[in-house]
């Protein structure tokens, strides 16, 4: 962001020199602060909420595996009989696939909301530019018309 202020005043450092700004300086300058926190903070916040995620997706894979392992144990030492007939084994991984594709569906689905969220960003930011510069073109003849002209 801008740190004009500091250094016209000749104040290099986070000291903010108060005593001769106007609001306007002064509104700009704690906004400029407020913005340059936020941005150096996503890196990190990034990395650690994809970190957790990745940590999460392994812990219940390792979970499954473990169960899974544990009740094919169980199952041989006892006795078990774990055939399942060739119907069932079909319904199993057919919903498996129409699961897999659920979740693509909905993945796509998530990443095209993020998209529409991005262009209504955008979309708010270029409004909000013209909506500026219009007020600053009705400010501009409404001081014009008030301003006496000299020859």
């Amino acid at each position: 962001m801008s740190n004009q202020n500091n250094v016209k005043s000749g104040n290099h450092g986070n000291h903010e020199n108060t005593s001769t700004k106007d609001v306007f300086s002064s509104w700009k300058q704690t906004s400029d602060k407020y913005f340059d926190a936020v941005e150096k903070s996503i890196p990190s916040y990034h990395q650690s909420v994809t970190s957790l995620q990745q940590e999460y997706l392994q812990a219940c894979d390792d979970a499954i595996e473990s169960t899974i392992e544990f009740q094919r144990k169980f199952a041989t030492k006892a006795g078990i009989n774990t055939k399942v007939p060739e119907a069932t084994l079909k319904a199993v991984h057919e919903t498996s696939e129409q699961v897999v594709k659920s979740f693509d569906v909905q993945n796509k689905m998530a990443l095209a909301t993020v998209d529409a969220a991005r262009q209504n960003v955008k979309t708010f930011t270029n409004n909000a530019k013209a909506f500026g510069d219009l007020n600053n073109n009705v400010l501009q003849s409404w001081v014009s018309a008030f301003t006496p002209t000299r020859n």
